[in-house]
């Protein structure tokens, strides 16, 4: 099975209008469009499973720049996802309240 990348999708594209269109070119395992996690908003991309790699490498060929809802989209096979390096780190290099940091009795 295939994973395809696709990006440049319209915020206002709903999962259902992209399923719709994909499934021209063959039947769809699974479609996420990615959103932020806070605001519920659309990224601008998604990842879609096609049941057949034959149909993922013609929805590849085919929608590959198609102007849909007003965006040329970018279809891809999916990259693996690589690690990420930890936001918990202390090493950031910036702030802390060190010998330096903070303020004084009496400054103002």
């Amino acid at each position: 099975m295939i994973k395809m990348y696709v990006g440049n999708i319209s915020y206002n594209t709903t999962e259902e209008e992209l399923k719709e269109l994909f499934s021209e070119c063959g039947e769809i395992e699974s479609l996420k469009i990615i959103k932020d996690q806070f605001t519920d908003r659309s990224k601008g991309f998604g990842f879609i499973e096609m049941v057949n790699d034959e149909d993922a490498k013609k929805a590849i060929a085919t929608l590959n720049g198609k102007n849909f809802m007003g965006k040329s989209l970018t279809v891809a096979e999916a990259r693996p996802q690589q690690k990420r390096q930890g936001f918990n780190k202390r090493s950031s290099g910036y702030g802390g309240y060190g010998e330096s940091g903070g303020t004084g009795r009496g400054w103002r």
